[in-house]
């Protein structure tokens, strides 16, 4: 008796299993194309990391057929499109990703990033930059073992900062409407003034801060701010470069000459003299020629004869200089003054 209670149980138990089936028969056709959809997605990361693109590709757009919601997919394809130059569609995989998962800021750094950079498209990458900066995360801290604290505090940081760069590009297509350019310079500072916050030792947002500074006129912020990038990372030659130029500019010769010397050391390769090193020489010659008094002149010279007593510390990789146990202090103490500084301090 017991045992056919026991068979009937089984056969009632396998009538329920197969009427949920027949009820519910797409979900279970769905959970199986998902099944199927992640054993693509393991070819597609294995032949992704072993840089086997067009067949990452193929096992990307399988699995994502069976099973579109999977946003890693679909950022993992959009990296791929970069590479392959295929710009439009990087930014729709992107999008895919952002629509499935919209907490998902490395997509949206990446879409604003070639939105702006490889399509000119700054609008769309302003936004999403912005949905970043607003987007609220829960602070997770265990003590000693994880915290996400910086990274997004991080993720701001470099939104700000690649919002201060669509701005400036953005600028840069306003043609001679110079109160257009101006409004979108000004909206580059504010961006740039706000990654500064976060990244406070980045050399790359204090300088695009100092050139938008230098692009509006305001000489007296741009100088103070390039000095504090020639400060974080003394042996870049752009911030030496543009500080010369305003230094000219403001008439400045004898500080000028001081930062082009600088900038031209830093930019020789290991070929011997670049196309960008020949124009700062030419602009160095400029500037060299236009002063005259004879005080000046004398500086030039003991200028040059202090630098020949101090070359054979300077170490160079992969043309340029770097720090080394070889490298004199003194050198490294000269790139990372800025001698100029006082006169944007007297200009306050």
């Amino acid at each position: 008796m017991k045992v056919k209670l026991y068979k009937i149980f089984l056969f009632l138990l396998a009538l329920a299993a197969a009427a949920v089936v027949f009820f519910n028969q797409e979900w279970f056709l769905k959970q199986y194309d998902k099944m199927c959809s992640m054993y693509y997605i393991h070819k597609g990361d294995k032949a992704f990391a072993r840089l086997k693109l067009q067949k990452a590709i193929d096992f990307y757009n399988s699995a994502l057929k069976l099973y579109p919601e999977h946003y890693s997919a679909w950022f993992n394809l959009g990296n791929i499109y970069v590479v392959y130059e295929d710009y439009y569609s990087a930014v729709d995989a992107y999008e895919q990703a952002i629509n499935y998962n919209p907490k998902m800021m490395i997509a949206r750094m990446n879409y604003g990033i070639v939105s702006a950079e490889k399509l000119g498209d700054f609008d769309g990458a302003i936004d999403q930059y912005n949905e970043i900066i607003k987007t609220k995360r829960h602070l997770i801290s265990i003590p000693f073992v994880y915290s996400n604290r910086k990274s997004y505090k991080m993720n701001k940081g470099i939104a700000y900062y690649n919002m201060g760069v669509a701005y400036r590009q953005k600028s840069l297509y306003a043609g001679d409407d110079w109160r257009l350019q101006r409004q979108f310079l000004e909206k580059a500072i504010e961006a740039y003034k706000n990654a500064i916050k976060i990244l406070k030792k980045d050399y790359d947002a204090r300088y695009n801060l100092a050139l938008a500074y230098h692009l509006i006129g305001d000489y007296n912020n741009a100088g103070l701010t390039y000095c504090k990038a020639i400060k974080i990372a003394p042996m870049n030659y752009e911030a030496h470069y543009n500080l010369a130029i305003l230094l000219r500019h403001m008439k400045y010769y004898k500080e000028s000459l001081d930062e082009l010397e600088k900038a031209t050391a830093l930019i020789t390769d290991s070929q011997g003299n670049s196309n960008r090193q020949r124009y700062v020489f030419d602009v160095m010659n400029d500037v060299t020629r236009t002063i005259l008094s004879d005080s000046e002149k004398d500086y030039m010279v003991d200028k040059v004869a202090d630098e020949d007593k101090l070359s054979s510390g300077v170490t160079y990789v992969n043309g340029k200089i770097v720090y080394s146990d070889a490298l004199d202090k003194a050198i490294l103490k000269n790139f990372s003054t800025c001698g100029s500084k006082k006169i944007f301090l007297d200009e306050d």
